[in-house]
This record gives C-alpha cells, structure tokens and sequence, in this order.
C-alpha cells in the first residue's frame, strides 16, 4: 500500500480503528482491493467519505466532534449525527435560540475542521449550512434523541446570563431524566444544523513529507498542492 496506509502508526492499526475504515470504505465503493494505492485523488475522496460515515456512527471516532465554524468568525465544538454521502450533508443538533442559528438561517457558508491525530490527518471542509426546525428531518432527530440529550433543551437558551456557575436547567431536571411529558416544551428549542460540503482540503502529516489535496467534493475534481 501507499505511504499513507503504512504512516499509520501501530496504535491505530492495533485498536482496530484502521480496519473499521477499511471496511466502511469497501463498503462504501468497493475500492480498495489490493494493490490499489490510496493516494490519488479518487481514493482521497472516498477516503474522506468513510471517515466521514465513522465520525457520524462511532462515538470514538477522531472525526465525531468536528470545529464549525460560522462567517461571525466564530468556532465551536459540535457532535456530528449523520452524514449522508450522496449529498455530501453533515448533521448536528443545536438549541434554535443558540446566536449561530441566525448566523447561519437558510444558506450561510460554514466551514467544518476535523482533526484525527492518530492518523496525523487534517480536514478543512467548507460548505453551505442552513437550519431546520419543523420538518420531518428535524421531528425523526428530535425523537431518536434520548430524553437526556432533549434535557438541555428545557434550560435557559445559549449564552443566558447568569449571577453564577450554571447549566441553565431549572432545578427540578439537575441529575434528573426528565419524562416524556415534562420534554414537551423542549421541541420548540431543538433545531438541526445542516451542512452540505462542497470543497474539502486533505493534508496528510508526515515525517517524510506532507501531503496535501484540494478537491470538489461534489465533482470529485481536485489537484495537489505544496503543504
């Protein structure tokens, strides 16, 4: 294989997290047979799409709690739900009242940083994000959500402020699961976040040489470029 599979050091090899990539990749396009090298920009691409659908699926995957960045230049630290190759679409869960939710609206730009050290593998994504609230896709997250996560949603919305130290939840739900009936005036809090990746940087460290590919996620068009 190509330098790339063989820089992977013995740790992540030996945890298994190597061969769960190889397999969702074969899974995903069948492509990586023996012999067939994985650098080009072809088998980046699919590279990408695997780890993406590991991100979205394994909670210890490096890649299930991506930077967003939104055009406030600001940056959080969002858990990633879902991927859906066709399109290229990441989802993530957030509070409707958060302030990223009128940055974004219905088509804001919005740039998504992951980062597997591992595999000494950094992603620069950059797409076009908008949120949803009252759709079906909005109801099926909220009711696959465990009434731990819906919790939060009953507090003080994002960045309420406070005299001291809080989690912004009404005392009677601290430490608390709250039932199905007490949720019921979470929903209107919950919204998706939804990003639709257009462009992808990959750079690969390494002690030989980085490497480094930009390419369209869409078009699978791309050309290398100097780190």
């Amino acid at each position: 294989m190509s330098q790339v599979v063989t820089r992977c050091d013995e740790r992540y090899l030996n945890r298994g997290v190597w061969r769960s990539f190889m397999l969702n990749a074969m899974n995903l396009n069948g492509i990586f047979q023996e012999g067939r090298a994985i650098e080009t920009l072809d088998n980046i691409r699919n590279d990408i799409a695997a780890r993406l659908n590991e991100g979205a699926t394994r909670r210890r995957s490096a890649l299930h709690t991506p930077v967003v960045a939104t055009a406030d230049a600001d940056a959080r630290v969002m858990v990633l739900r879902a991927f859906e190759r066709a399109n290229w679409r990441l989802r993530f869960h957030t509070d409707a009242r958060s302030p990223k939710c009128a940055v974004i609206a219905n088509g804001a730009p919005v740039g998504v940083l992951f980062y597997d050290r591992e595999a000494k593998l950094q992603l620069r994504c950059r797409g076009r994000g908008w949120i949803e609230r009252d759709t079906p896709l909005a109801d099926t997250a909220w009711q696959s959500s465990d009434n731990y996560a819906r919790r939060c949603y009953l507090g003080e919305g994002p960045g309420a402020v406070s005299d001291g130290p809080t989690s912004g939840l009404p005392a009677r739900f601290e430490g608390v699961k709250p039932s199905d009936t007490e949720l019921a005036p979470a929903r209107e809090h919950f919204a998706i976040l939804l990003v639709e990746l257009e462009m992808a940087d990959w750079f690969s460290l390494a002690h030989d040489g980085h490497k480094r590919a930009i390419i369209d996620l869409k078009t699978g068009e791309g050309h290398w470029v100097s780190p």
